[in-house]
């Protein structure tokens, strides 16, 4: 397994293959035999582009070819940072085909997560849109290569490069297999136990901790997510959160839905009226969303206009969904609703739809293997009695066994006989054995699925020139679930307003959505009794004076 990477024990992974949990194929390899069956039905929709499932073959194979005659290689890392467009997928097989491994980033992140990233994994190439959102990609690809001297290849999706760079579409048109080594791909076929994608944790402590995928366990978990919803040849999967998500890529997401012959409807709009017209367009039949987009769609008045019939089943996920709006998805929208929780680093549980109502309502089902361990623990590691809560901690032939090359913070982020500690606060109910999601011990705010590290916003904050010290924690949001709160102490009798405080932050390059969306300056900061800041403390505090505002403004 790469150097920097955790492997399962052997003794386990011999088990996990003979137990037919692992396959031994490579993702690639398992797409192509796919594509073999279902050649001709269509694969990807994006706007009016229709793509088959032996175009998805061949064009990724033929992106694969000029990636090898670049000199790219096994085990090379590449960023990418794709919006949900089909070139994002193309790319991402042709690079699973060989060996390569994409490193998962999102639009929205700027140079400083970037560099780290990039750095953090000795990546070799960088792969963008020329422009995006107006954002200038090329601009950011040339910052980042002088800054991290490793990335000797910029890879470009649109019409637009620089000298020096590679334009993927001119890969896609170049039929660079009518003069190629058919068996090239074949010399480079990925070891299914080896890291496939490198996925990027929502990081409690500063910048992404980087998290490695096999092709063996990430294809399992693609293929037992796909299950709790029926995923066949006859499903239409709406990708609408960013590609690069774990939800979306694979659980079951984009690999889920392709493995199985159904079809990938890609869109990178969250706007309501356009989700209900590809609803009704494409009969999408499997629809994953954040809750605040569920709320969205269900408060949606001209949703009566369109033919929505064609939906099976709503995935929650990304954050917990009121079980008040879980009771309005079957008599207003007509379909099922399927709960699920889980993580990057592996652990997922799903509500299936054998479940009574109050399971599929209340809980977030159980976990997705048969070969799944959970146990839910105390603050010393010690079990806790049945029904109460803890923290969950899990292993499995899903659940990574170690972050990338971060040996020290290892040792704190899983337990010896090799279970990682969630951060998340659950309690199992006792009939139906699902479990509920009761909070989190990581210091982290979910911003509609967007994880959002407080350790790293405050950093940034304190680097302020007017602030004496900085907390940054979740304040409660009905559309989003979370949003984020800096409470700030300041020097010298300074002032400070949020849209000063954010226009500060943004020159430090950071993706906007970490930008705190409410200010609250304190003259001093709640703390513990060995002196550290209070934040429960202060997470009610904001609490209570949301619900005073709102009381106000409903007596206005």
């Amino acid at each position: 397994m790469l150097k920097g990477c955790v492997p399962w024990p052997e003794k386990i992974a011999d088990g996990y293959v003979a137990k037919g949990y692992w396959n031994n194929i490579p993702i690639g390899e398992a797409f192509d035999r796919a594509a073999e069956i279902f050649t001709t039905r269509e694969a990807l929709v994006y706007g009016d582009q229709r793509i088959s499932y032996s175009q998805l073959k061949s064009g990724s194979d033929r992106i694969a070819e000029h990636f090898l005659n670049l000199g790219l290689r096994p085990l090379d890392r590449i960023i990418v940072q794709l919006p949900n467009i089909p070139e994002f997928v193309y790319c991402y097989f042709a690079f699973l085909k060989i060996g390569v491994i994409p490193v998962m980033c999102l639009p929205p992140h700027r140079f400083t997560e970037i560099a780290y990233i990039a750095d953090k994994c000795g990546a070799k190439g960088y792969l963008i849109p020329d422009y995006y959102h107006k954002h200038n990609y090329l601009e950011l690809a040339q910052e980042l290569s002088q800054a991290v001297p490793s990335i000797n290849n910029i890879f470009v999706v649109g019409r637009e490069c620089r000298t020096g760079q590679f334009l993927i579409n001119q890969f896609l048109e170049d039929k660079i297999e009518n003069c190629a080594n058919n068996e090239l791909l074949d010399k480079y076929r990925p070891d299914p136990m080896e890291v496939a994608v490198f996925l990027l944790s929502g990081g409690t402590t500063g910048l992404p901790k980087i998290i490695p995928r096999t092709h063996n366990d990430y294809l399992y978990t693609a293929r037992m997510t796909g299950l709790p919803v029926g995923l066949n040849l006859y499903s239409v999967y709406l990708a609408i959160a960013p590609l690069a998500h774990n939800m979306t890529l694979a659980c079951p997401g984009l690999m889920g839905t392709l493995l199985n012959g159904g079809k990938v409807v890609i869109t990178a709009s969250t706007d309501v009226e356009n989700l209900c017209k590809l609803i009704e367009k494409e009969n999408i039949s499997i629809l994953p969303l954040v809750p605040a987009l569920i709320i969205t769609l269900l408060n949606y008045q001209e949703r009566k206009n369109y033919n929505l019939s064609s939906l099976k089943i709503i995935i929650s996920g990304g954050s917990k969904l009121n079980p008040e709006v879980a009771k309005r998805i079957k008599p207003e929208l007509g379909c099922n609703l399927v709960q699920q929780f889980g993580m990057a680093e592996g652990l997922l549980t799903m509500t299936n739809m054998s479940d009574l109502e109050e399971v599929v309502f209340n809980t977030v089902g159980r976990p997705v293997s048969p070969a799944d361990e959970i146990k839910i623990v105390d603050d010393e590691e010690v079990e806790v009695s049945p029904g109460a809560t803890g923290e969950l901690i899990c292993r499995g032939p899903y659940t990574i066994r170690g972050y990338y090359q971060v040996a020290d913070y290892n040792e704190k982020a899983f337990t010896r006989d090799g279970y990682y500690k969630t951060g998340d606060i659950v309690r199992l109910e006792p009939v139906s054995g699902c479990l509920i999601i009761e909070g989190r011990k990581k210091d982290l705010i979910n911003r509609g699925g967007e994880k959002i590290s407080a350790e790293e916003v405050e950093n940034l904050i304190l680097a302020h020139p007017k602030v004496d010290n900085a907390a940054v924690v979740a304040m409660p949001d009905p559309l989003l679930g979370e949003r984020s709160c800096a409470y700030v102490t300041l020097k010298n009798n300074e002032t400070l307003t949020l849209n000063e405080l954010n226009t500060f932050m943004l020159e430090k390059k950071i993706a906007k959505f970490k930008l705190p969306e409410r200010l609250e300056i304190i003259e001093q900061f709640p703390l513990t009794n060995v002196g550290k800041i209070q934040k429960k403390d202060l997470r009610l505090a904001i609490e209570k004076k949301i619900e005073e505002e709102i009381q106000t403004s409903e007596q206005l």
